[in-house]
């Protein structure tokens, strides 16, 4: 189904994608290390093997408020190509996630109609969009018809996969990927029906190298828009392309998250859009047991943890750490003792930080060390025990109460009984905890001896 000529050698992941160098002499704060928000995606889609069932209420909010609201409970209502409904179910789909129960019927529309979409990672987006471009595509059509684009050269090729998924059953439809590296012969005109590429490497075969006519381009994703504007230089190219489209192409734009910029940026780029929003689902801490143990240093923070260590390796458990190099500190303390121990941190490529959850999903190893950059996003069900060894604090070293709610919130899910331990040791951090309780307006007890049977069981 694709082409995708590479004569250069293939891309090296660089600060765009998903290598972090470090320098392990210096000690970085997460705030310094922020991780790059292609790469929290890239890991996302790497980890996820199946669509995530979100409790989140859907909010539509339609462009033509007199126009009747449909929403489809199985993909057959949406009277697909028989090739395409074979490609769905062949991926797995038995019926539509909420985010497409709502946006495909707007996506295939006719006349179509333009969309602008809120959803995380895992929620079937790539699918339903994809499903929108096959849809419209004329396989007669030796000329591209669809565009996408992605932030990063190593997503591009993840919503490639699926496309390819997809379209298995419909041999006729090809797919070009636009994207550095994959050079073409000047004055060469492009026969594929579907392009996805990044936007400077899109810009420049539309505009410079004129592959691509974008007058005759009928449908424009642009995924991922909250990781695109955050690459200096995306958010024009994008907008250039998109002024280059005809009228009435169909414009549908993607976001995990929609502050400020994020509106902005899409209302410059998606006209008279329907739109779908997810409500924040409000994290409640009501079902994880919370704990603090006081400790005068970084190495009794160290004994402490070996004396909770039997408790909670019955349970899988994950330990924050505020800098790369106390996580890999501990790690190695932690291997010393003989216990096994996966580390997750900043500097490892993305494939590297999928295989580490991936190991610990599957209980190799049973207590997972991490820095922040695993706070978001990432669901292991059988996580019983988080243990900040260190308090979530923001770069002013106030308490930062929304990392807290991410890190713990990993715990307690599904419905189960969590818990969660925090290591105190000085005046300063015993601050940050009773602000952290005060937010959240939740009493943290001090672990006592007494309480250990009670995590057992908690664990258990």
């Amino acid at each position: 189904l694709s082409s995708l000529h590479l004569k250069e050698e293939k891309p090296k992941p660089d600060a765009n994608g998903a290598v972090v160098k470090a320098d392990d002499n210096i000690e970085k704060t997460e705030d310094e290390e922020k991780e790059d928000r292609a790469a929290q995606s890239l890991l996302n889609k790497l980890i996820r093997s199946n669509l995530v069932d979100t409790t989140n209420q859907v909010e539509v909010l339609q462009r033509d408020p007199t126009s009747p609201l449909y929403s489809v409970k199985s993909f057959e209502e949406l009277r697909l190509k028989s090739q395409l409904l074979q490609g769905v179910y062949a991926m797995g789909f038995n019926r539509p996630s909420k985010i497409q129960e709502n946006a495909l019927p707007m996506m295939l529309a006719e006349p179509p109609q333009n969309l602008i979409a809120q959803s995380q990672s895992g929620t079937g987006k790539t699918a339903a969009f994809v499903l929108a471009m096959l849809s419209r595509v004329e396989p007669g059509n030796k000329y591209p018809q669809c565009l996408c684009l992605s932030p990063t050269y190593e997503l591009a090729l993840q919503t490639g996969k699926v496309i390819e998924q997809m379209g298995k059953f419909y041999p006729e439809l090809k797919l070009a990927y636009a994207v550095r590296g994959n050079k073409l012969e000047r004055g060469q005109k492009i026969s594929e029906q579907i392009v996805i590429g990044t936007p400077g490497t899109v810009l420049d075969w539309c505009s410079k190298l004129k592959f691509i006519d974008p007058k005759k381009i009928k449908v424009f994703v642009l995924d991922e828009a909250d990781v695109m504007i955050a690459t200096q230089g995306h958010q024009d190219q994008s907008i250039r392309i998109q002024r280059m489209l005809p009228r009435d192409c169909q414009m549908l734009l993607f976001s995990a998250t929609f502050e400020d910029s994020v509106w902005k940026f899409a209302q410059k780029v998606v006209p008279d859009p329907n739109i779908i929003k997810l409500k924040r689902e409000e994290e409640t801490l009501d079902t994880i047991k919370q704990y603090y143990v006081l400790c005068s240093n970084r190495d009794e923070k160290f004994q402490a943890l070996c004396n909770i260590y039997g408790a909670i390796t019955i349970a899988q458990a994950m330990i924050f750490c505020h800098t790369r190099k106390t996580a890999g500190w501990l790690a190695a303390e932690l291997s010393k003792e003989g216990h096994q121990v996966a580390l997750l941190s900043g500097e490892m490529m993305v494939e590297q930080r999928a295989a580490v959850i991936e190991r610990f999903r599957e209980g190799k190893e049973k207590v997972l060390v991490t820095t922040n950059v695993c706070a978001r996003g990432i669901d292991v069900e059988q996580v019983s025990v988080v243990i900040n060894f260190d308090l979530p604090v923001d770069k002013d070293g106030n308490p930062d109460n929304e990392t807290y709610l991410h890190r713990i919130g990993r715990t307690g899910r599904f419905g189960k009984r969590g818990l969660a331990i925090n290591m105190v040791d000085s005046k300063h951090s015993m601050n940050i905890l009773n602000r952290i309780q005060e937010h959240f307006n939740k009493k943290i007890n001090k672990l006592d001896t007494d309480d250990l049977d009670e995590i057992e069981k908690i664990t258990n």
